[in-house]
């Protein structure tokens, strides 16, 4: 990093940081958005450090956030938040760090209207927070078993201005939950206990395994949440999940076996298995 503690511009110093990270896909990107944290800028106020000098206190703090990410952390752990959907959403340690593929998830569920949703699992509150965002009559609840990540969930809430509209016990699954809804979604763990190793180690270093893993075949969620399902959605009411790729036709069985009807497995963006649609007859 002894480039970027020796540049004396803006400019020297993102082509030190983006050559510092060669190895990391979107290298420039990264180091535009470290360089106006350690600024205390948003990105798209970085110009404003177009002209002047940078002072030895900022190349200081700029050359360890690249650092950071040159071995291996993820940008948004370093920045502490992630953009997803519509809204900005802090992460820790203690919950998954929300990742584009899931906002299909999003856009599925709010193709039908909806008064009432559970969502199992909730995390950093994601999906919860971005589709009581979009739905104002709209009330939720956001189940989770780490009491860390219920604390995210609440503040992300908070910050979204839905919290009024939200409850988050904590629950293994349904085994707390009663009443029925008109939807309920998830994006439980589904990485085979197999598979572990061979993760991103940004995902593999920086994610709660518990978030990631069920330990065994990556299936047990979705065999939890299809026995659940059905004493817990309203007559017509919608089943949505996301799911790993090739885990499509395990998890469509499992759901049909359930009872569960309309079923679909939606895609992602390269074409892979990304999202269940099922629902309760009505």
């Amino acid at each position: 990093m002894s480039r970027i503690a020796a540049a004396s511009n803006p400019r020297e110093a993102l082509a030190a940081a983006a050559g510092a990270l060669r190895a990391v896909e979107g290298a420039a990107r990264d180091a535009r958005l470290l360089l106006a944290h350690a600024a205390g800028l948003e990105r798209d106020a970085l110009h404003r450090l177009e002209e002047g000098p940078l002072d030895p206190a900022l190349r200081a703090r700029f050359a360890a956030l690249v650092a950071r990410r040159a071995a291996g952390e993820p940008v948004s752990r370093i920045l502490g938040y992630r953009e997803f959907w519509k809204h900005r959403f802090r992460v820790t340690p203690d919950v998954l760090d929300p990742r584009p593929e899931t906002e299909i998830l999003v856009a599925e569920a709010l193709s039908e209207p909806f008064g009432r949703v559970l969502d199992l699992g909730t995390g950093s509150g994601c999906i919860l927070v971005s589709l009581l965002a979009e739905r104002p009559c709209a009330r939720g609840v956001g189940t989770d078993i780490s009491p860390a990540a219920v604390l995210v969930a609440g503040e992300n809430a908070a910050a979204a201005r839905v919290d009024g509209r939200l409850v988050l016990p904590l629950s293994d699954w349904f085994a707390d939950i009663g009443g029925r809804y008109d939807l309920i979604v998830s994006n439980p763990p589904y990485i085979a206990a197999s598979e572990m190793a061979g993760l991103p180690r940004d995902v593999r270093g920086h994610d709660p395994a518990q978030a990631l893993t069920d330990g065994g075949d990556g299936l047990s969620a979705y065999r939890a949440i299809a026995g659940g399902a059905p004493g817990h959605l309203r007559p017509g009411g919608r089943l949505l999940v996301e799911i790993g790729p090739g885990q499509g036709a395990a998890v469509a069985g499992l759901f049909a076996a359930a009872g569960l009807v309309g079923i679909r497995v939606l895609p992602d963006l390269d074409g892979r298995d990304r999202v269940i649609a099922a629902r309760l007859p009505a």
